[in-house]
C-alpha cells in the first residue's frame, strides 16, 4: 500500500446504528485513505463498535465536551488531518461512500476545494428542503459581500479540500467561525481566498439508514447568524421568539 493522501471525517453524535457500517463499507472502497471519525462524546457505544473493528487506518476521537458542535468537530478534524487532502461526510448514509471517488478525483486534478451537489433531494421533507434554499440564497448573499465563490449546494455538508490551505484559514479565522455551528463549509467558503479553485460533483442524496437526524431549528438560527449584513441580530430575535414562544 502507498502513503495514504487522504482522510476521510466522519462528525458523529449517536450514530451507533451507522457507523459501523459506514466505517466498514469506506475501508472496502478506499483501503488506502484514513478514516478520522470526530465523535461529540456519544454514550450508546459507537467507540466500542470501532474499537472492535482494531484497524489501524481508523481513528476514533472523543473530543472535548466543553467544545461540542457539528462544526467545531468537522474543523477540528481538518485540523487534525496528516494527509494531503480531506473529505468530509455524514455517516447516515445520506451522503454516498461511493460519491467520495468523485471529489477525491476533483482534488487530485488541482481543485483547493470540491463540494458535493445534492442530484436529488427527494430524502427531504418539504419543510427542510425549504429550509435548506432559504439557507442557500442567505449564504450566497453573504459570500457575494464578501467577494467569495459560492457553490450550487452550500447546505450539503459533502466536501473535501486541500489540507494545508483550510488548515490555515481555520488557525488564521477561528475566533471568526462558529464552531457551535452546523455549516463548517459556509465558514471555510467565508474566510477562504477569493481566488480559490472550487470543483463540484453530483451525488445522489440518500434517506438516513439508521437513527434520528439532528436537524432542528436551531439549525436554521445558526445559520441565520453566520449570513450579513443582518444575519446577526436577525438570530437574536428568531432564538428570542423561539425561547418566549416555550415559555408560553
Amino acid at each position: 500500500m502507498g502513503t495514504p493522501t487522504c482522510t476521510i471525517i466522519l462528525p458523529t453524535y449517536k450514530e451507533a446504528g451507522n457507523i459501523g457500517n459506514m466505517a466498514e463499507r469506506l475501508r472496502e472502497l478506499y483501503p488506502e485513505f484514513y478514516i478520522l471519525i470526530m465523535d461529540d462524546n456519544s454514550d450508546d457505544g459507537s467507540k466500542e463498535l470501532i474499537e472492535e473493528m482494531n484497524d489501524s487506518m481508523i481513528t476514533f476521537v472523543e473530543r472535548d465536551p466543553a467544545d461540542r458542535g457539528l462544526s467545531a468537530s468537522i474543523l477540528q478534524g481538518i485540523l487534525d488531518t496528516k494527509t494531503d487532502f480531506f473529505i468530509n461526510m455524514d455517516s447516515d448514509f445520506q451522503h454516498p461512500p461511493e460519491a467520495v471517488a468523485d471529489a477525491y478525483a476533483a482534488l487530485k486534478n488541482g481543485a483547493d476545494l470540491c463540494i458535493g451537489i445534492r442530484e436529488e433531494r427527494t430524502a427531504l421533507s418539504f419543510v427542510r428542503w425549504v429550509a435548506s434554499w432559504g439557507a442557500h440564497a442567505l449564504a450566497m448573499t453573504t459570500l457575494w459581500l464578501r467577494d467569495k465563490k459560492g457553490s450550487k449546494d452550500i447546505m450539503s455538508g459533502f466536501f473535501g479540500g486541500r489540507t494545508e490551505l483550510y488548515q490555515n484559514v481555520i488557525r488564521e479565522y477561528s475566533d471568526e467561525m462558529d464552531h457551535r455551528g452546523f455549516k463548517a463549509l459556509f465558514d471555510l467558503l467565508k474566510f477562504g481566498p477569493s481566488d480559490v479553485r472550487i470543483d463540484e460533483v453530483m451525488f445522489k442524496f440518500g434517506k438516513r439508514e439508521a437513527g434520528e437526524s439532528k436537524i432542528n431549528k436551531n439549525v436554521m438560527i445558526s445559520i441565520l447568524g453566520q449570513c450579513e449584513p443582518f444575519g446577526k441580530p436577525l438570530a437574536k430575535i428568531a432564538k428570542k421568539f423561539t425561547v418566549d414562544r416555550k415559555r408560553t
